[in-house]
């Protein structure tokens, strides 16, 4: 292997790492709420705990990755990350372990805030970094399903305390290589805007606890802070983020797809999760395995056909192709008939999302990082982390409410009828689980509208070939 292809190795073992912890604790939550004494509100910071620390941090760290270098960010994310997976390891109450869950995120967010940027600056040649965004896209997507099979195996056989220890060698391992192997690019240089680090990290952290946990006073405070953020950056000496890019249309829309796509599958995944064990009583090993096809397929597409297809159509034009076929399989979702056939009706849906997802990311990874510049590369990947992020929150937090709405609302309706409860309850569940697919699937139709209108014609600066070609159509 070549050392570049090593340096690439080093990275998307981190970013797998990473993206796996975002989904691997769902399945351990109530052996973590019973042996620690969670309550039923408490227990859900094990999650949104990681997600609001790593979503407020975001653009801060990939701006410093700019400013003082992509390397230190990456390993000093990667170094933080590790630590606080072996304090949640050993975590014997509750407040430690949520204490331990923020510092991951942290470090999952200086680690994977810059990753992107550093493999476009690693493979500026179209062809090689159709590719490389295609194993980086396979590691995203891929490890967040793979996630719900690692987290239920590790759970059953050693406890909930081995989800967390595994990242300890992992990281290690990562930190070693990536000392030996990372490329030092030349940092941009210049001061950190504090007063602006302080308004967009408060901001977006109020942001996604708005999103995850319904708060409208956390969304009201949010939106004043990314207000105020934004009028620091007219008068900052040294902006945080330069005015210039949030003027660009190009990279504000790309980012809105991502956030589209990621909303659809991140909430497509947790309430498919619970569809497979309420619906076709599987268990948390049967409900992991079941995944199983949608990552195999994106790896298949992503690892070996997206670059011959984006070489040869364009990135706009796959990822359109993707988008249709993502929503395709989650309508045949939202479809299925009661007492469904996994092998017959849920397996074929969930084949062809990972048909769509395995084109469609490499290509809107590619779309948002189009024209990025050396100096802006930190940033505009930490842009594309946020927009992931806002996704995942986004997706939970409308599809999840939209489908015990729906369920609470049909249980009530039936519950002065003839049938029996055990029957009535499971066809309310199946109507909630259909409109969320359903919902899953208007993200989609969203993002392939922003893709279809506003994705159009690339920046004069984009680096991948494929951008001109889609362009042009």
């Amino acid at each position: 292997m070549s050392s570049r292809g090593a340096t690439l190795a080093v990275l998307n073992t981190v970013g797998l790492m990473i993206v796996l912890d975002s989904t691997i604790v769902a399945v351990a939550i109530p052996a973590i709420q019973q042996d620690l004494g969670f309550s039923p509100a408490g227990v859900a910071w094990v999650i949104n705990g990681y997600l609001v620390a790593f979503g407020g941090l975001l653009l801060l760290a990939g701006r410093l990755g700019d400013l003082i270098g992509s390397r230190k960010v990456f390993l000093s994310g990667l170094a933080l990350f590790t630590l606080a997976s072996l304090l949640c390891g050993f975590a014997n109450t509750s407040e430690l372990l949520i204490a331990g869950r923020f510092l991951q995120g942290a470090g999952g967010a200086f680690a994977s805030a810059v990753i992107l940027g550093v493999i476009v600056r690693l493979y500026p040649s179209p062809g090689p970094q159709a590719r490389a965004l295609g194993v980086f896209s396979f590691t995203q997507a891929g490890g967040a399903a793979i996630g719900f099979v690692v987290g239920g195996v590790l759970t059953d056989l050693a406890g909930w305390p081995a989800i967390f220890l595994i990242n300890v060698p992992i990281g290690i391992a990562a930190f070693v290589a990536g000392l030996r192997l990372l490329p030092s690019f030349p940092p941009v240089g210049g001061g950190l805007d504090i007063p602006g680090a302080l308004l967009i990290t408060a901001g977006l952290s109020a942001g996604v606890y708005a999103i995850v946990d319904g708060v409208l006073l956390a969304g009201a405070a949010a939106v004043l802070l990314l207000i105020s953020f934004v009028v620091r950056q007219k008068h900052a000496a040294s902006p945080l983020i330069p005015l210039r890019l949030l003027r660009r249309p190009w990279l504000l829309a790309a980012n809105g797809a991502v956030l589209l796509i990621v909303a659809a599958g991140l909430g497509f995944q947790f309430v498919n999760t619970l569809y497979l064990q309420k619906i076709l009583g599987f268990d948390a090993m049967r409900t992991g395995l079941a995944f199983l096809p949608t990552p195999v397929m994106i790896g298949l597409v992503s690892l070996f056909a997206a670059a011959r297809l984006t070489a040869r159509f364009g990135a706009r034009r796959v990822l359109l192709g993707g988008l249709v076929l993502v929503a395709g399989g989650l309508i045949a979702l939202s479809r299925l008939p009661e007492s469904p056939s996994y092998l017959y009706g849920v397996l074929p849906a969930l084949t062809v999302m990972g048909l769509g997802i395995g084109a469609a990311l490499p290509a809107i990874m590619m779309l948002s990082m189009a024209g990025a510049s050396d100096e802006d590369t930190g940033l505009i990947s930490g842009l594309n982390n946020t927009a992931q992020q806002a996704g995942m929150a986004l997706g939970l937090a409308v599809l999840a409410a939209a489908s015990a709405a729906l369920t609470s609302s049909r249980l009530s309706s039936s519950s002065s009828s003839s049938s029996s409860s055990s029957s009535s309850e499971v066809a309310a569940l199946q109507d909630g689980y259909s409109l969320a697919f359903l919902l899953a699937a208007g993200f989609v139709a969203g993002a392939f509208l922003v893709a279809l209108t506003l994705l159009r014609k690339p920046p004069v600066a984009a680096s991948v070939s494929g951008l001109s070609a889609s362009g042009r159509r």
